[in-house]
């Protein structure tokens, strides 16, 4: 409606439309303490003291019961026989760890030992070597479980199967060396000994001894 509308018509006589009466908000004088200003609800007021209701009582918590009087979760106490089976794992698997460490230390000395016992090797058959370029001889013998062979003329090849020279096994390489380098390489590295041969023992028992039972060179084997 225009306002010179409402202008003639309220010259008529006409009265405005009377405006609606607001409700009181009853929620909020529920809501708000008698004498007082609106706050927390108190105890009189059906609301729990402050502090109350949060978290699990103590007694409780002590016994491990969930609020209420239920039991909660708590795992049931191991047998004897439970704990004595866990002891006896656990010392074996101790046991074990201790033989797999020691094992190891073993062979970490072993291993030492070998390269010092080699280095002195090495050191003692310097200039030693009685190996000849020109020598046609071969000389087998056995030695790591197979068939091995050395080059020696023939008065090398008598010398040797009279035990007044020897064989060492050095780096791949076979050495001839006297009667005496070869007792002192036993001594320090024993491994390395690859022929030696006691002029007192019977012919048979060192059949590679003999030239007529050399191997021939191009036997294939």
């Amino acid at each position: 409606m225009s306002d010179t509308l409402r202008d003639q018509l309220l010259g008529l006589g006409f009265k405005p439309a009377p405006k609606p009466e607001r409700k009181p908000d009853t929620r909020a004088d529920a809501r708000r303490p008698q004498g007082g200003k609106p706050g927390r609800p108190g105890p009189s007021q059906g609301g729990k003291p402050h502090g109350q209701g949060q978290g699990k009582p103590a007694h409780a918590a002590r016994s491990g019961q969930a609020p209420g009087g239920k039991p909660g979760a708590a795992k049931p106490p191991r047998s004897r026989e439970d704990i004595d089976l866990a002891k006896a794992y656990a010392i074996r698997a101790q046991r074990e760890k201790d033989e797999r460490i020691e094992a190891e230390r073993l062979k970490q000395e072993e291993a030492r030992q070998r390269r010092e016992a080699r280095a002195k090797l090495e050191e003692l058959l310097r200039d030693k070597a009685l190996n000849k370029a020109e020598a046609d001889i071969a000389r087998h013998f056995s030695y790591g479980g197979k068939i091995k062979r050395i080059y020696v003329d023939a008065e090398q090849l008598k010398a040797l199967n009279a035990g007044e020279l020897g064989v060492l096994q050095l780096n791949g390489r076979y050495v001839l060396v006297t009667a005496a380098v070869l007792a002192e390489a036993e001594a320090i590295f024993p491994a390395a000994l690859a022929l030696k041969v006691d002029p007192n023992a019977p012919v048979e028992e060192d059949p590679y001894a003999d030239p007529q039972f050399q191997v021939p060179d191009d036997l294939v084997w």
